[in-house]
């Protein structure tokens, strides 16, 4: 062959197989994580809260609950699994940026065939057959194929540690939801007890009237049908301090053996958090479930380039040494030795569309990462901004509340004297008395949804946890390469 058309051929292989490679697709348009912006987060940023805020409430049982909670709780333990899971994933990519080596060594007991092409004194006859070698490998990563896949790793490892940390704000907030239940329970059984002990007094008086001859039978039957119904009353509001009492075991990864042990709620429902009155600049930055959401986008996007990077060619450096030899007393001599070293390029030709599907799959992950995060801004906002407002209406009904059970019980004393008088029916001692009932009720209502609504506000903003300084910053900084 002439020596210049030999130097040409390697460099028109090349151009074949490059004209028949896979090529891959254009850049496709991907919608844009939502900024804080538009969202109108006006008010100066606000601070973490204190790590156990929940102290406010100077309870000791609600303290010791949520610490055994935030210790002992299963979907806690599942969350710091699926964090150690995306840890070791991170370091798995990373060791594909590094350089690889191996040895084996084998030794196989054989018999050669009759007409098999050896040395002749081994045709037909067992031998053994050994075999040492070393090798090294090292992918170049020229398109950064690996290192966006480090990325990606790290990056959802990233929003694991985040999802852990929200996952213990949700925690939080559900043992106190049950706490705050259980403390309504309990209010309201009081209540049932207030009403039966009334009912009762008036079951008697009436007793002393109808004795008198200044009332009924009706009137009788009238003050005997509403003492049932107080112990109705009783008997609702035990049963719903019950299933507090069994989620709160629950929550804290106990099981009916803690039911007992957990008494009556001791809450100072007026603590002081540390809330705003306006939705803050930073309440986008303030939630861990916001920051994993845009981990995600990031560890999407690190997965699409790496897959497009499967487009190119993939070159790698290869190294050998070892020894091999027909029978084992040879496997020693100067002449079983071998070595090798270059580098291997890879590059996919034909695959049938695989390739490109799988890119067009990633860009779909990508884009309903970059919604889901949008989704998460706009559910952060609105929670926010719900119980903003529900805490400035439940505290207007607060003062209307307290008024209008401070003149029902007047209203109610009034009644009772009048009708030991007998200047007044019984119908309008039972209806002052219902208006006592309602309102007390609803003043607990009001007070218990007034302290939840300002935990809840508490924890829509982040509650305890600081992105500067929380697992996130150190897996991040434990990951490095």
């Amino acid at each position: 062959m002439n020596p210049g058309r030999a130097r040409l051929l390697p460099g028109l292989v090349l151009t074949a197989i490059a004209s028949g490679c896979v090529l891959p697709p254009r850049e496709a348009f991907h919608p844009s994580p939502m900024s804080a912006a538009p969202l109108g987060l006006t008010a100066p940023s606000v601070a973490p809260a204190a790590d156990a805020w929940w102290q406010a409430f100077d309870d000791a049982q609600l303290d010791a609950l949520i610490v055994r909670a935030l210790a002992d709780n299963p979907s806690l333990a599942q969350a710091a699994a699926r964090l150690r899971e995306a840890v070791a994933q991170t370091e798995a990519a990373q060791s594909a940026l590094r350089p690889k080596a191996s040895f084996s060594a084998s030794a196989l007991r054989q018999r050669a065939p009759d007409n098999y092409v050896i040395p002749p004194p081994l045709a037909g006859r067992e031998f053994w057959m050994g075999q040492i070698g070393a090798s090294l490998s090292w992918d170049l990563d020229f398109w950064g194929k690996q290192a966006d896949a480090v990325t990606q790793a790290r990056d959802s490892a990233q929003a694991a540690a985040l999802e852990s940390d929200d996952a213990r704000l949700l925690l939080a907030a559900a043992l106190i939801q049950a706490y705050v239940d259980l403390y309504r329970a309990d209010a309201l059984a009081d209540i049932a007890e207030q009403s039966q002990q009334q009912r009762q007094h008036i079951l008697d008086l009436t007793h002393q009237r109808v004795a008198a001859g200044l009332d009924t039978r009706l009137e009788l039957r009238e003050a005997e049908s509403e003492l049932p119904q107080a112990r109705v009353d009783l008997a609702a509001a035990r049963a719903q301090a019950g299933l507090a009492v069994h989620e709160l075991a629950m929550l804290s990864g106990q099981g009916a053996e803690a039911y007992a042990g957990i008494g009556r709620p001791q809450l100072h429902l007026d603590a002081v958090l540390p809330l705003p009155v306006q939705l803050p600049l930073n309440l986008l930055a303030r939630r861990p479930d916001v920051l994993a959401a845009r981990a995600r986008i990031d560890a999407a996007d690190a997965q699409r380039r790496a897959l497009r990077a499967a487009f190119y060619p993939d070159v790698s450096l290869h190294a050998l040494i070892g020894v091999a030899a027909f029978g084992l007393n040879d496997l020693f001599e100067a002449g079983a030795r071998g070595y090798g070293a270059g580098p291997v390029i890879s590059l996919p030709l034909f695959d049938a569309g695989k390739l490109r599907a799988q890119y067009r799959g990633r860009e779909a992950a990508l884009d309903d990462a970059v919604d889901a995060y949008n989704d998460t801004v706009l559910q952060a906002v609105r929670q926010s901004a719900d119980q903003l407002t529900r805490i400035e209406a439940l505290s207007a009904e607060r003062v209307d509340q307290q008024a209008t059970l401070s003149a029902a019980e007047d209203g109610y004393r009034i009644a009772e004297v009048r009708y030991r008088a007998g200047l007044a029916a019984y119908l309008s001692v039972l209806s002052a008395e219902t208006q006592v009932l309602t309102a007390r009720r609803q003043s607990v209502q009001i007070d218990a949804d007034l302290a939840l609504a300002r935990v809840n506000l508490l924890l829509a903003l982040g509650g305890s946890f600081d992105p500067g300084a929380g697992a996130p910053m150190a897996l991040a900084a434990k990951s490095s390469p």
